[in-house]
């Protein structure tokens, strides 16, 4: 019995060696020796068990009253493809010192949940700049004022101007060629067709009553187009100012032209009623409506110069007067 304890004993310290086997912590200097001010890689690395968890210690901005901290890199992964139960762990730290003399990297401690594993401490040797103390001291020279006109500047920047001049002369260039082609385009003369007055009226008749605005309350809007479209119509046909006058003092200028009393009972039942609604507030019939529409366009019709094949244009305000 004594023998099996003593063999379990010894397996046991055996195995808790080998654990503790699995994990190794180094660190080293690119460079042991610097010069004053200079500054050298310090690299921390851990193998150990791969997704095994460890922490890399935490250093302050001074490594020791003589060495400084300049900069920390990123923890990199190292896997061995040939032992993928193996990674490596490794971080690069920046440091410097301005004191000259050998100096001592100190250990630096990683640890895991249960253990803690330390690095052997590093030797720095920082050497001091080499003086002639035989010559003799200078003062700082002054920066030299360098002359620096407009055609050094063009020597600089000769590719910029250039691309500018050539920028220019292709733009005018252009604006030549362009107005020299609109030069060269006829000219196209744009003849105004003048429709025939009733042609005019009849599809202006038209657009209103499918507007439909009496049947929208819109009574006085729609007597107000309907006077005005036979207006516009008695000018261009007759001749006369009749968008200017009252309806009694168009009756009265329509006396010398060709008109039938027919002719004259429809126009005087449109302008009329045209004038009651518009200034005096009547409210006629839908009937009175319709009949007002077709009477107008019956007139349009009844004036139409069938012998002519255009209409002349509307003469000025000035000769009608």
């Amino acid at each position: 019995m004594y023998i099996h304890w003593s063999l379990l004993f010894c397996l046991t310290c055996v195995g808790y060696h080998g654990l503790a086997q699995e994990i190794k912590v180094s660190a080293r200097l690119d460079t042991a020796t610097i010069l004053l001010g200079d500054q050298t890689k310090l690299r921390l690395t851990v193998d150990l068990p791969a997704r095994k968890n460890i922490m890399f210690p935490d250093l302050a901005d001074t490594l020791s009253a003589k060495i400084q901290l300049v900069d920390i890199g990123k923890i990199d992964t190292l896997k061995d493809q040939q032992h993928p139960e193996q990674w490596r762990l490794s971080r690069s730290y920046t440091i410097t010192s301005f004191d000259a003399g050998t100096q001592t990297v100190p250990a630096f401690a990683f640890k895991t949940a249960d253990t803690t594993w330390k690095t052997d401490p590093l030797p720095l040797l920082v050497k001091s700049v080499a003086v002639d103390t035989t010559k003799a001291i200078y003062d700082i020279k002054q920066p030299l004022a360098v002359s620096y006109g407009i055609m050094d500047w063009l020597r600089d920047n000769l590719v910029l101007v250039l691309l500018i001049i050539l920028s220019i002369v292709a733009l005018l260039i252009g604006i030549y060629y362009v107005r020299k082609r609109r030069k060269k385009l006829p000219k196209k003369e744009h003849e105004q067709v003048v429709l025939p007055a009733d042609v005019v009226a009849l599809t202006q008749l038209k657009e209103l009553r499918d507007k439909q605005l009496w049947q929208q309350d819109q009574v006085k809007l729609y007597y107000s187009e309907l006077a005005d479209i036979i207006r516009e119509f008695l000018e261009r046909r007759y001749q006369i100012r009749a968008m200017e006058q009252t309806s009694e003092e168009i009756f009265v200028l329509l006396k010398s032209k060709e008109i039938t009393e027919v002719q004259r009972d429809r126009l005087v039942q449109v302008l009329r009623l045209a004038d009651l609604v518009k200034f005096a507030k009547e409210q006629p019939l839908p009937v009175d409506n319709e009949q007002s529409m077709d009477n107008a366009i019956q007139f349009v019709e009844d004036a139409r110069e069938r012998n002519l094949e255009a209409e002349d244009k509307l003469p000025e305000r000035d000769e009608l007067a």
